[in-house]
């Protein structure tokens, strides 16, 4: 057996104790630290006193801002780039054969996975997890907003940017001097199984993951151990099915300290117990407003007092940004801020970075960014999309994220795009996955699961082009005064976006 087929990369396993200390980790060396969740954690140690550096495959705006804030990063990974860390860090994208996981093995180095870092990062912090399927950076940014607003100065970590005002970008972490830390808590590999958060939000329970969960029981038995660690509150959604199963299988101990939030009336839901629920009033005439209207009622075990109705006004569209604004509203003034004060503050945020972020115009034809990349976000996204363009026609340029999640999902894709006029689904992004393992699976996949939608319209409104660039320019070319494309997935389809735009202008220009 080869060394590296000898090395076991556990991302499950806790690495420290709740009393350990940034200080407990010497000279820390992060693996790929121009990540999203890399480069945040890096910076919060870093700004902790921790001598830290790192590597990464190639430069970037993260390994950038890493090096103005004086740490060192190389480019290329080597064994000799982990000679002098005492803690070696990795991610879930991270092999057993990389060359530096080996080196730090054959040295006797601590490893540990990104998630360790974070959860050293609570111990003495009121920490806010967010977990879910869909919706956790948008909630996360959120909270952190609202924090800022109100002069909390949090730290956050949080797996993307938040969009600025003006068209600028704030990075998705930050080490403030407040007591308040908001976290995304990720799903996807089991490893939030270690936080112990303060207060922990729960935006959705819908299976996904099935690749490392197996099945939808384990996937929502590990929402339920999550919620379980919380010490203080947990912040769960009512209008998620998953969501309320995992609720009822909370124990009773951990109910009392719940707060169920939704659109869905109480005669509705099951029997809650002891928990708080807090009621989501959405007003549907705000369709082409550019304003989401919504009133919360925040009972007495939010406030520590009588229950407040609180109205609030969004700049994010759709049900699904009310119903964040619900939970970082709800956690914040679970922290102590007033809820008039986090109302305003909600009002003012315009979205994490790839969320319905509107990239352009070009004679009239918009073009719209989002990240979304399950059947169930897609959908949410489409419906935002109406809300906000009730007069539009609406095209879509999707990306498939993960060969496994497209085989999964085939018809639940095409059941969300449907929701569009017009769609063009372009090749799959691999992430962590090989083509190989997955032969018979692309973008036809989805196209093909589109039949008998649609009045039994199927290839008049979807179609497949594997090049992402020959399917944006073609997107260009059919697009009227009016229309708005979005550009839908986690992968980088958010690069079409320039593409869309300047070929918008040269086919403006040659119908002008």
């Amino acid at each position: 057996m080869s060394q590296e087929q000898s090395i076991v990369l556990d991302p499950t396993h806790a690495a420290f104790d709740t009393q350990a200390s940034p200080a407990d980790l010497g000279p820390t060396h992060f693996i790929g630290i121009g990540g999203a969740g890399m480069s945040v954690l890096a910076e919060m140690l870093h700004a902790q006193g921790v001598n830290v550096d790192g590597s990464d495959r190639e430069r970037s705006a993260k390994t950038d801002r890493l090096e103005a804030l004086g740490i060192a990063v190389e480019f290329g990974q080597k064994a000799e780039n982990v000679a002098n860390a005492s803690t070696v860090v990795y991610s879930s994208a991270i092999k057993p054969d990389n060359p530096e996981i080996i080196a730090a093995h054959a040295a006797g180095k601590h490893i540990v996975h990104r998630s360790d870092i974070l959860a050293l990062l609570m111990n003495g912090k009121q920490t806010v997890t967010v977990a879910g399927a869909h919706g956790k950076t948008t909630t996360s940014s959120m909270l952190a907003h609202i924090l800022v607003q109100v002069g909390a100065d949090p730290s956050y970590a949080i797996g993307g940017s938040i969009q600025g005002q003006d068209g600028t970008t704030l990075d998705g972490g930050h080490a403030g001097n407040g007591s308040a830390l908001v976290a995304e808590a990720d799903e996807s590999d089991g490893s939030f199984a270690k936080y112990h958060p303060t207060i922990a939000i729960i935006t959705n329970a819908e299976a996904d993951h099935l690749d490392h969960y197996g099945d939808e029981a384990h996937y929502r038995a590990a929402f339920v151990n999550h919620a379980e660690h919380a010490t203080g509150h947990v912040i769960i959604c009512a209008d998620d099915k998953d969501a309320l199963a995992v609720f009822e299988a909370l124990p009773d101990a951990v109910k009392a300290h719940t707060i169920v939030y939704g659109t869905t009336p109480k005669d509705q839901l099951p029997e809650l117990g002891d928990a708080s629920l807090v009621a989501i009033s959405s007003e549907s005439e705000t369709a082409g407003s550019g304003t989401e209207q919504l009133t919360l009622e925040l009972p007495g075990g939010v406030t520590g007092g009588e229950t407040i109705c609180q109205s609030v006004t969004l700049k994010v569209p759709g049900i699904h940004n009310a119903r964040n604004a619900a939970a970082a509203i709800t956690a914040a003034v679970l922290l102590g801020v007033k809820p008039a004060d986090a109302a305003q503050a909600a009002g003012g945020f315009l979205g994490a970075s790839r969320r319905f972020q509107v990239r352009g115009t070009v004679k009239q034809v918009t073009v719209v960014d989002d990240y979304a990349h399950h059947p169930t976000e897609i959908a949410a996204l489409l419906d935002a999309a109406r809300r906000r363009y009730p007069s539009s026609v609406i095209r879509v340029l999707f990306q498939p994220h993960l060969f496994s999640r497209t085989k999964f999902f085939a018809r639940e894709f095409a059941e969300a795009l449907a929701k569009a006029d017009d769609v063009i689904v372009t090749g799959i992004f691999p992430a962590r996955e090989k083509q190989a393992d997955f032969p018979d699976v692309g973008p036809d996949t989805i196209v093909d699961a589109a039949e008998g939608l649609k009045d039994d319209s199927a290839g008049t409104w979807i179609q497949s082009v594997e090049d992402m660039c020959l399917a944006a320019k073609m997107m260009a070319m059919r697009a009227h005064h009016g229309d708005v494309i979005f550009t839908v997935g986690a992968g980088d389809i958010t690069d079409m976006d320039e593409v869309l735009l300047t070929a918008l202008e040269a086919h403006r220009e040659s119908c002008e």
